[in-house]
């Protein structure tokens, strides 16, 4: 490969694309000085994949410029076969952007992400999930102002579903400014786990950075931001009371089944954000998503953990204990949500397609075979 633009060369026969393809290095010196970056690009990319075809088809290959495109091994696990590869890489493209992404593209999309997440530091980590936490915790300032507002105007509850259709403020915040958000990176986080690239020790470590980074900026927000609106007059306790109950008012066992739909839904969302191709898009996603956990009152473990913790704080409902049984509760009921029924099972879909290609390439093998016996006869 050359080392710059000077040296780049190219085959300009069919003569001399046998002898690359032979493995032969007589090439063609460029004198050209305007060769720009962008061919530079194609040809790494060319050369990296052993590709011997003409610029043409380099340019070609370069618009498949998707995440998804030109997958390296080390993006696989050790344990995956050049054939399975090979099937992953047929299934997982995306070349056409003005089609929607498919589904073999948005999973492996997502597994470059999160093996992307497990490359990080800790430091990087618990900061992200840090900010997330702060972050998150605008939903619940702002619901609150609403509530307080509307409850001066309109019966309690209905004031509280109206104010809660607010509840996608700090989730777009987090999404498009791509902090880590428990929630959203509970199933996501889990298929390089599910695909052997990643061990379950290392997910369980990774979660527990997300979890204590979210946790720790939400209570800080609480203790903080909170605080501050209730001296700006812009909510009182007898409202931050309120929405506390709002969540906690319920059997364990109905806080967990809800908890489990939230996550649920949350791991849609994760996978819609994927599957857009654009920032507006995914605003709306996220909106509808978020939004419907809201206005249905599911539980949500970062965003309930600072109505609790407020409450636990500035209230007189709420005790240390109430506090930490709910925030379990609800943070294995979001967990199994988002991996069980998001991860596993479109993982599994994913499995299945991989197999339909891998049978599809043998019967393909098996007919070429017989085609050319047939010819020796």
């Amino acid at each position: 490969m050359p080392k710059n633009k000077d040296d780049m060369t190219t085959d300009a026969t069919p003569e001399n694309h046998s002898d690359a393809n032979n493995g032969l290095s007589d090439k063609t010196e460029y004198t050209q000085s305007s060769v720009d970056d962008d061919i530079d690009k194609k040809i790494h990319i060319s050369d990296k994949d052993d590709d011997t075809d003409n610029l043409g088809n380099e340019e070609s290959n370069d618009s498949k410029n998707h995440t998804t495109e030109n997958l390296e091994d080390e993006e696989f696990s050790e344990d995956i076969s050049d054939e399975d590869k090979a099937s992953i890489r047929e299934v997982a493209g995306d070349d056409n952007l003005s089609a929607p992404k498919s589904y073999a593209s948005i999973l492996v999309e997502q597994v470059i992400d999160a093996k992307t997440t497990f490359n990080r530091s800790l430091g990087s980590l618990f900061t992200s999930a840090f900010t997330a936490g702060l972050e998150i915790g605008f939903s619940l300032f702002v619901i609150l102002a609403a509530f307080a507002l509307l409850s001066e105007v309109l019966p309690s509850n209905y004031a509280m579903v109206l104010a809660s259709l607010l509840y996608p403020l700090g989730f777009i915040i987090v999404v498009i400014g791509q902090s880590l958000l428990f929630t959203e990176q509970t199933s996501l986080l889990s298929l390089p786990v599910l695909n052997g690239i990643e061990p379950l020790r290392k997910l369980l470590r990774l979660w527990g950075i997300v979890i204590a980074g979210n946790i720790v900026g939400g209570c800080l927000f609480a203790a903080l931001m909170i605080g501050l609106g209730i001296n700006m007059h812009l909510f009182t306790v007898a409202n931050i009371d309120a929405y506390a109950q709002h969540v906690l008012d319920f059997e364990w066992w109905v806080i967990f089944g809800s908890a489990v739909l939230a996550g649920w839904m949350m791991g849609v969302a994760a996978w819609l954000v994927t599957s857009a191709r654009d920032t507006l898009s995914r605003i709306v996603l996220v909106s509808l998503i978020t939004g419907s956990i809201g206005f249905l009152g599911l539980h949500h473990s970062i965003v309930g953990n600072i109505e609790v913790f407020s409450a636990l704080m500035y209230g007189n409902t709420v005790s240390l204990m109430s506090y930490l049984w709910f925030l379990i509760i609800v943070l294995v009921g979001n967990t199994i949500g988002g991996v069980v029924f998001v991860a596993v099972l479109k993982n599994r879909t994913f499995l299945f397609d991989i197999a339909k290609v891998k049978e599809q390439a043998e019967e393909d093998e098996k007919d070429k075979i017989a085609r050319m016996d047939a010819r020796q006869r």
